[in-house]
């Protein structure tokens, strides 16, 4: 294993341990830096404690207190995209940061373990995830449409912080091959090492894509929407794995978290809806548009390799780690049944009928 590659596996907090901030102390946060109080309720998370605080007069707002391995730079990078974004297109819902009685959007604690970590407040956007309901076809065009409105929204924001190593960026997905030594399973390990040759032939090209800073998690628990609402998504969060990477990375994201659940002849029949909103909105180019199904099984593959890794350094947290991961299994086997020139029509020749392709 060289070192790069155990910096892109631990990077962004992913093997960073911490201690559990129980809520009375955040609450003293909450009073001490904000002059704010109210009644807390802590989010499943992957890496850091995260709040819902509900004011007396019913105002609600996210606590977010980093996970200790998460340096001053990848923090202050996910606030500078958001300030960029409410600049770039102020109606997009995303969150808002909320100062602090000295005007900062954050600020450090030494924790009770002795680590530092990094504190803000946000504002909290109502609504469902979608991780909690359904969609139909047209509501799923919304979401691609606002995906496509995220891109350009990010386009042309820098920082020092984006060009970080990072094991969710699908890009970086040949270093966690050493991960495959933590896969118990031997044909789990066969399929996922069969996906790593896959991308291995596709990743001279993706390097020459076009890249920005872009989302990166475009997941179904991370797109707020009310379907009684002709806006159908009403808020964008978690910008936790934003990174500069491929333009196809980020929309190939979208695409995987729109898979079915169960086995299913057609793996994209929901994909292609996400694919065609986000058309509507800005281009992908034609060698984007073949890339995307390799990058969204390559994705899978990440999602395992990461998830089984965690599991073992942090067992305590296995429900909400794998919560994604057992679903994967009869996905990869889907890609893998297919040729990779198979692969790379499945979006070219939908594209062909939409009248997108370039």
């Amino acid at each position: 294993m060289t070192q790069q590659d155990t910096q892109v596996s631990e990077q962004g907090g992913l093997a960073g341990a911490y201690t559990p901030m129980p809520p009375d102390r955040a609450q003293a946060l909450l009073r001490d830096h904000y002059g704010m109080d109210g009644a807390l309720k802590r989010f499943d998370t992957e890496k850091d404690d995260t709040f819902r605080v509900t004011t007396p007069d019913g105002k609600r707002f996210v606590l977010k207190i980093a996970n200790p391995t998460e340096p001053f730079d990848e923090v202050d990078f996910q606030n500078g995209i958001l300030r960029h974004v409410a600049v770039r297109d102020a109606a997009l819902p995303v969150p808002r940061l909320v100062p602090d009685t000295s005007g900062n959007d954050m600020f450090a604690i030494t924790d009770v373990d002795g680590s530092k970590r990094f504190v803000r407040v946000l504002s909290f956007i109502d609504g469902t995830p979608l991780c909690e309901t359904d969609s139909n076809p047209e509501e799923r065009v919304q979401i691609g449409r606002m995906l496509g409105r995220l891109r350009l929204a990010t386009e042309g924001f820098s920082h020092p912080g984006e060009n970080r190593q990072y094991g969710w960026d699908v890009q970086h997905l040949l270093t966690l091959e050493h991960l495959l030594d933590d896969v118990d399973d031997p044909d789990q390990r066969t399929a996922l090492a069969a996906g790593l040759e896959r991308f291995r032939r596709i990743e001279p090209a993706l390097r020459r894509q076009r890249q920005q800073v872009l989302h990166n998690d475009f997941s179904k628990s991370n797109i707020i929407v009310n379907h009684d609402d002709p806006d159908f998504v009403k808020g964008i969060i978690d910008f936790g794995d934003s990174v500069k990477t491929a333009i196809a990375v980020d929309v190939s994201t979208a695409c995987l978290n729109q898979l079915p659940e169960t086995p299913h002849d057609d793996l994209f029949w929901r994909a292609r809806d996400i694919v065609e909103g986000y058309l509507q909105i800005t281009e992908l180019t034609g060698e984007e548009l073949t890339l995307i199904p390799h990058l969204t099984m390559g994705r899978i593959v990440t999602r395992a390799l990461l998830t089984l890794w965690r599991t073992k350094l942090f067992p305590e947290n296995e429900t909400y780690i794998m919560r994604n991961t057992y679903q994967g299994w009869h996905q990869l086997d889907w890609f893998l049944a297919r040729s990779p020139d198979q692969v790379s029509d499945i979006l070219m020749q939908f594209a062909d009928q939409k009248g997108h392709s370039q």
